[in-house]
């Protein structure tokens, strides 16, 4: 049976810890309760309303700073959109497999077929699966 703190351990697990060594601190007038008091309250099983008031608040946090982060374009994702672009220039010519469009756009394969999924879950690209005459089945990218 999973125990209540492990259900809860990813949601609080970038909370800010209020050092005291109180029950509760004040804050203005909102007690703030402790990680170390949030945690055994939950492991002792006493989900009274400070402990669900915690909770959601933590919830409502995490749930700020992951809008924030999924907002703001990582640096390698930016550093790919020129990458992209020349990609999606090259398949104006037609079909081509990912060594193809590597050597074409003068990247690795791997880093063309990593950017050519994103732009088929992005709807630029369509894809296809063609057998190649003693290496299998590969795939082909063409524009959408």
């Amino acid at each position: 049976m999973i125990k209540p703190l492990d259900k809860l351990k990813n949601l609080c697990y970038n909370i800010i810890t209020v050092k005291s060594n109180s029950k509760l601190k004040k804050k203005g007038k909102v007690l703030i309760m402790t990680n170390r008091e949030f945690f055994t309250a939950i492991v002792n099983g006493e989900m009274n309303d400070k402990i669900v008031a915690k909770a959601t608040e933590e919830i409502a946090k995490l749930d700020a700073r992951n809008a924030k982060r999924s907002a703001t374009p990582s640096k390698k994702s930016l550093e790919n959109e020129p990458i992209k672009a020349k990609i999606v220039e090259f398949l104006a010519s037609g079909s081509h497999l990912a060594s193809e469009i590597a050597s074409g756009c003068e990247i690795s394969t791997s880093k063309a077929s990593a950017l050519c999924r994103q732009l088929v879950e992005s709807g630029s690209l369509t894809v296809c699966d063609v057998k190649v005459k003693g290496k299998g089945t590969q795939k082909s990218y063409s524009l959408a």
